[in-house]
């Protein structure tokens, strides 16, 4: 069994800065390579956040914890929806999805790319409602008013 020395969670909070976005890019090429692997292998993980994605000092990346992991198909089978850490979780889930797929843990990669870039979970609920009613009331960042936008400089 490898070593790796670090979570993004917890190296994220010792972090003065946050990653760089090239940083940003190749961790999020290595978790989208490693979980394209697990679907393509009929295998969902569930429970995807950055306390469950491991790092050593070459910024190498490994995905833990897959207590929660299970296969599917297609179509895919009856599924508890009482999974994923509730800030990562999907509005499906959210709303009692039995039935789903890969979309579960694609959704959770979108909030840890949020978080890379940002140092915070992305949408912060208190519970289940709280967290559907953030998702819903959440807007992209309108580029143009982007003080970084090309089309402000």
């Amino acid at each position: 069994m490898d070593f790796l020395e670090h979570d993004l969670k917890t190296l994220q909070e010792d972090m003065m800065e946050p990653f760089l976005p090239s940083e940003i890019k190749t961790l999020l090429l290595q978790l989208t390579s490693a979980i394209e692997h697990l679907h393509s292998n009929w295998i969902l993980h569930r429970d995807l956040k950055t306390s469950n994605i491991l790092m050593n000092n070459r910024g190498q990346i490994k995905i833990a914890d897959f207590g929660m992991a299970r296969y599917y198909s297609d179509p895919p089978p009856k599924l508890t929806q009482l999974v994923v850490t509730l800030w990562y979780r999907g509005p499906e889930l959210l709303l009692g999805a039995e039935k789903y797929g890969a979309e579960v843990d694609m959704w959770s990669i979108g909030c840890i790319f949020g978080e890379l870039l940002t140092k915070e979970p992305l949408i912060q609920g208190k519970n289940e409602v709280d967290q559907l009613s953030k998702v819903r009331s959440s807007r992209p960042p309108n580029p143009i008013a982007s003080p970084t936008h090309p089309s402000s400089l």
